[in-house]
C-alpha cells in the first residue's frame, strides 16, 4: 500500500468518523444562570438630577465628566501603558492559546518518524548462528491518530477553555476600571491637598500679619506678652500642618507615577489652588440592568458556566473511550525504498473502559456537582455586594453633597467673623484670644470644607465604579472569537490578533528608559494624550 493510498484510506475514515461524532451525547447539565428578583429601583438616591433618555448610560470614558483636561490625559496613558493591565491583557491571551490546545484534540493528529541506524554485533557473541556482524536499517513513516468525541468530553473541555477565556476578558475589563477608578482617587485625593496647601499658605500669610499687628501693640504697651506668643504658636503650627500635607502629596503623586507607567522621580503635576472639578450627573439606571453593567458579574458568571461543563467531562469517563491509529511507511536494510516490498502499513482502534478504580470517577463527579454549586454561591455573593456598593456610593454622594454645601457656608461665616475679631482688637476692643479662637475656626472648617468635597469627587468615582463605568456585557468576545489562531495558521503567533478593546504591548521586551521625563501636554502637566481604543460585541 502506497503512501497516497493511505492518506486517501485515512483521510476517508476521519471523515466518516467525524459524521459520527456530530451526535455525540453532550452529558453537560443544561444550563441557566441564576434568576434574581430584584428591587424596581435603588433604595438610595444620589444628588443628581433625572438624566435624559440619551444620559441614561455612563460613557466608557466617565472621567471626562469631570471636566479636568489632565485627569484625562492620565486616564488615557494607564489605560494603554499601565504595568498590571498589559499582564492582565496577557492573561487573556494565554486564555486563549489554552482554546487552540483543547480545540486540537477534536481534530486528526498527523505526524512523520524517520531514522537509521548502523549496527555492529561482536563476533564472540553467543548464538550467532552465521549472522552478520553489521547491519543497516532505515525507517520512513507516517502516522495518523484521532479520538472520536462520542460523549462530548473533548467537546466540553473546549467549551470550557472558552467561557475561562471570557471569564479573563471581563477580568481584564475589571482590572481596567479599578484601575482608572484608583488613578481618579488619586487625581482628585491630590487636588484636594492643592486645595489645603493653598489655605494653609493664605492663613499662614494672614497669621504672620496678625504677629506683626501684636507686635505693633505689644510696643505701644496694647497687649501683653502673652498675645505674642499665642500668635506665634499658632503661626508655627500652621507651618508644621502645611509640611505634612505636602508630604502627603508628594506620596499620592508618586502613585499617580506608576499607574501611568512613569518613574516617580521624573513625573510632576503641577499645583493649582482650588478643587475646580465638575460636579458629575450620574445615572445610576435600574438594579436589573446592575447584571449586565458590571465586569465582575460576568467573570463570575462565565466561572458558573466553566463548573458545568466540568460536570459533563466528569459524566464522559463512566463511559468507553475509542481511539483510532493509521501508519504507514517504508523499511530497509539500505536506501532501497522505493521497493514496493519495503513498504509496511498498520490501522487499528483501541477500547479503553474502566471496570473498578474504587470510587475515583464518582469521587470526581460528586467533587465537580459540589464545585459548580460553589460558583452559584459566588456568583450570588458577588451580585449582592454589587447592589451593596451602589446603595453605598449613592448614600456617600447623597450625604457628602449636602454636608459639603452646610460647610460652604460655614466657611463663609468663619471668614466674615475673622476679620471682624481681627478688627476689634487692632481697634483695642476685642481680645487676642477671640481673635485667635476665630482664626482656627475659620482655618479647621476651611480644611474640612475641602476634605469633604475631596470626598464627595472621589465617592462620585467610587459610585460610577460600582456602576461598572459604562462596561456592558456586550463587550465580551464571542466564543468563537476567543480562539487565537486557525489550524493551519503559521503566522502572527508571537502577537495574536487583538479582540474587542483588549490590547497587549506589542513589544513587552523592549528596553524601556525608566529615567526619562515621562510625555507632557503643554500647560496641562504630564502624561500622553492616546486615542480610544475599538470595542468588541458579543455573541453568546
Amino acid at each position: 500500500m502506497n503512501l497516497r493510498r493511505l492518506k486517501s484510506l485515512s483521510l476517508a475514515g476521519g471523515t466518516a468518523l467525524s459524521l459520527l461524532g456530530l451526535s455525540a451525547c453532550d452529558l453537560a447539565p443544561t444550563y441557566t444562570p441564576p434568576t434574581f428578583v430584584v428591587p424596581e429601583s435603588w433604595h438610595g438616591q444620589g444628588p443628581f438630577g433625572i438624566a435624559t433618555p440619551a444620559d441614561n448610560t455612563l460613557p466608557t470614558d466617565w472621567w471626562i465628566m469631570f471636566d479636568d483636561p489632565l485627569l484625562n490625559t492620565l486616564e488615557a496613558r494607564a489605560s494603554t501603558q499601565n504595568a498590571d493591565l498589559q499582564a492582565a491583557a496577557e492573561r487573556f491571551t494565554q486564555a486563549r492559546s489554552l482554546v487552540v490546545e483543547a480545540r486540537s484534540e477534536l481534530l486528526p493528529h498527523l505526524g512523520l518518524n524517520a531514522g537509521a541506524s548502523d549496527n555492529k554485533q561482536s563476533a564472540d557473541r553467543l548464538f550467532r548462528n552465521g549472522a552478520t556482524l553489521t547491519q543497516t536499517q532505515e525507517i520512513y513513516q507516517g502516522l495518523a491518530s484521532w479520538e472520536p468525541d462520542f460523549w462530548s468530553s473533548i467537546r466540553n473541555h473546549v467549551r470550557a477553555e472558552k467561557q475561562k477565556a471570557q471569564q479573563r476578558a471581563a477580568d481584564y475589563a475589571m482590572a481596567r476600571l479599578s484601575l482608572q477608578a484608583e488613578l481618579a482617587r488619586d487625581y482628585i485625593e491630590l487636588r484636594g491637598y492643592d486645595a489645603q496647601i493653598a489655605i494653609y499658605s493664605q492663613s499662614i500669610a494672614y497669621y504672620q500679619r496678625a504677629m506683626q499687628i501684636t507686635e505693633t501693640q505689644l510696643k505701644f504697651k496694647a497687649a501683653p506678652r502673652l498675645d505674642l506668643a499665642r500668635a506665634q504658636a499658632q503661626l508655627y503650627t500652621s507651618q508644621a500642618a502645611k509640611l505634612d500635607v505636602e508630604a502627603a502629596r508628594e506620596v499620592t503623586e508618586h502613585a499617580i507615577a506608576v499607574l501611568t507607567n512613569t518613574s516617580p522621580s521624573s513625573f510632576h503635576i503641577p499645583q493649582i489652588d482650588k478643587l475646580s472639578f465638575h460636579q458629575p450627573t450620574i445615572p445610576a439606571g435600574i438594579p436589573s440592568e446592575l447584571l449586565q453593567r458590571r465586569p465582575d458579574i460576568a467573570s463570575a458568571e462565565r466561572e458558573m458556566a466553566q463548573a458545568n461543563r466540568e460536570i459533563g467531562i466528569a459524566r464522559a469517563a463512566f463511559y468507553p473511550h475509542i481511539a483510532f491509529n493509521f501508519g504507514g511507511g517504508f523499511e530497509s536494510n539500505g536506501f532501497d525504498l522505493a521497493n514496493l516490498a519495503n513498504s509496511l502499513w498498520t490501522y487499528g482502534a483501541s477500547f479503553d473502559m474502566p471496570l473498578f478504580d474504587g470510587g475515583l470517577r464518582r469521587a470526581e463527579l460528586q467533587r465537580t456537582w459540589s464545585a459548580y454549586r460553589e460558583t452559584r454561591d459566588e456568583y450570588r455573593g458577588t451580585v449582592l455586594s454589587a447592589f451593596r456598593e451602589v446603595e453605598d456610593g449613592l448614600s456617600r454622594t447623597d450625604r457628602l453633597n449636602r454636608e459639603n454645601k452646610a460647610l460652604e457656608q460655614a466657611v463663609a461665616a468663619n471668614l466674615q467673623t475673622q476679620g471682624m475679631t481681627m478688627t476689634l482688637y487692632q481697634g483695642g476692643v476685642g481680645t487676642y484670644l477671640e481673635a485667635i479662637f476665630s482664626q482656627e475656626n475659620t482655618l479647621d472648617s476651611r480644611i474640612h470644607q475641602v476634605e469633604i468635597a475631596t470626598r464627595l469627587y472621589q465617592a462620585d468615582v467610587d459610585l460610577i465604579r460600582s456602576l461598572g463605568g459604562g462596561w456592558n456585557v456586550k463587550l465580551l468576545p464571542t466564543m468563537d472569537q476567543t480562539l487565537s489562531i486557525a489550524p493551519f495558521q503559521y503566522d502572527g503567533l508571537r502577537n495574536p490578533a487583538p479582540v474587542g478593546d483588549i490590547t497587549a504591548s506589542p513589544h513587552p521586551e523592549q528596553f524601556e528608559n525608566l529615567a526619562a521625563p515621562a510625555p507632557s501636554t503643554p500647560g496641562k502637566g504630564t502624561g500622553a494624550s492616546l486615542a480610544p481604543l475599538p470595542t468588541g460585541v458579543l455573541n453568546k
